[in-house]
């Protein structure tokens, strides 16, 4: 941990996770490291906001209706103030215990942005969905080619970034394609990108999965899009 402690903004964006929007604010209140937790609420139609605002660990910003997750990360960059900036999504797929150590190359200022990764390192790890995992195995290895890298998990959920560099992108997507538009844009700047492996407890499509095939199809589009396009 680094000599003066700097705060970690923590971005939620929810879409009706009223079954585990609490448990992951009281897993985020017992990190230790200064938090600005601000959770995202994408026009949810369950209590989702009214237990944010109940639970009060965190700043609730809201989308009258559905707009996405880019749409809402990027309404959490806008206003995060703290140093380093990191993306939770409300779900619990992605454990907060592993944010220590997801933080630790930016705390140790060796890092300008850390990936976790599912598929490096001896972490706990739920079953994949076998054409999810082909996915992203083909994902990942398109954006090593087209960006000259070596990352395994481009999709990860689990992304952080120092605070000045990531509110100086201008992220458009407002869906699922935010995750290969912030790896394509960080990339095209050099910085120091690290990974950490991290662990992962799935959901399936019954349980509320989200992301589909569709979105893989846009994922491809969107990596050759920013490789190519302006900054």
């Amino acid at each position: 941990m680094p000599d003066q402690n700097p705060t970690v903004s923590i971005i939620v964006p929810a879409k009706d996770e009223a079954r585990t929007i609490e448990h992951v604010l009281d897993r985020l209140g017992e990190l230790p490291f200064p938090t600005e937790i601000l959770v995202v609420d994408d026009g949810s139609t369950d209590d989702t906001a009214a237990l944010v605002e109940r639970h009060g660990g965190a700043r609730l910003l809201r989308h009258e209706r559905n707009r996405g997750k880019g749409a809402a990360v990027r309404t959490g960059i806008a206003a995060s103030t703290g140093d380093f900036v990191v993306i939770q999504d409300a779900d619990l797929e992605y454990d907060p215990s592993d944010l220590p150590k997801l933080m630790a190359p930016l705390f140790q200022g060796v890092a300008d942005v850390v990936f976790g990764t599912r598929l490096r390192g001896g972490e706990p790890q739920r079953a994949h969905l076998f054409w999810h995992y082909l996915g992203n195995r083909f994902l990942s290895l398109l954006t090593n080619v087209l960006y000259n890298t070596t990352i395994s998990d481009m999709e990860v959920g689990y992304k952080a970034f120092s605070g000045d560099l990531v509110r100086s992108i201008e992220i458009v997507s407002d869906d699922f394609r935010f995750e290969p538009e912030i790896t394509a844009k960080v990339l095209r700047r050099h910085v120091r990108l690290y990974e950490v492996p991290i662990s992962y407890y799935g959901r399936t499509y019954e349980e509320g999965k989200k992301i589909t095939w569709r979105d893989g199809i846009h994922a491809v589009r969107a990596l050759i899009r920013f490789r190519f396009g302006p900054m």
